[in-house]
């Protein structure tokens, strides 16, 4: 399929977290997410690529560059084409996730439920924050892969189905 010049091409919406990391259901008046400033300085940031595979029908696949940044309380996540163009991103807080992508807007009530909306399963947004520092975290459904000392990281969720396989590289392993 080629893409007319000038046209957008339009990822699934639940591609757009993995990663992420990242919330559905619209709101007239969004709730206030964090804002850079406010994140709590001891997590992150990271940055890298992403790759999440998810064994639906049809299968899907999702590739992007991230920078990432806070904690699985209140952060933020951008996702990036191999250009450099933002595809997306997400802030949330206690209390509150919003979710980014061009000029559309959606708000969820927590990263749970945005990462539920996305993926089909919440993903398991704390351990992921313990993976990215290198230390094993278990999650109900998922197993993990960490890279010694490469800043690599491969978890796989076999519960609740579909099936799914989250890679990330980070640039620069946290020291």
């Amino acid at each position: 399929m080629t893409a007319r010049p000038g046209a957008r091409r339009h990822l699934p919406a639940w591609l757009c977290t993995a990663a992420l990391l990242l919330a559905s259901g619209c709101a007239s008046q969004p709730p206030a997410a964090p804002t850079p400033a406010s994140l709590p300085s001891a997590a992150g940031p990271w940055s890298g690529r992403l790759s999440l595979q998810v064994e639906s029908e049809p299968p899907q696949g999702f590739h992007a560059g991230f920078e990432l940044l806070g904690s699985a309380q209140a952060g933020e996540l951008k996702l990036y084409t191999p250009l450099g163009a933002t595809l997306a991103s997400a802030r949330w807080s206690a209390d509150s996730a919003l979710l980014l992508r061009g000029d559309d807007m959606r708000a969820y009530p927590d990263l749970a439920t945005l990462t539920a909306a996305l993926t089909g399963a919440a993903l398991p947004v704390a351990e992921l924050f313990e993976w990215l520092q290198g230390r094993p975290a278990q999650a109900i459904g998922w197993s993990v892969e960490l890279g010694a000392s490469d800043g690599r990281v491969r978890a796989s969720r076999s519960e609740p189905a579909p099936p799914a396989t989250l890679r990330l590289i980070l640039d620069r392993p946290q020291q």
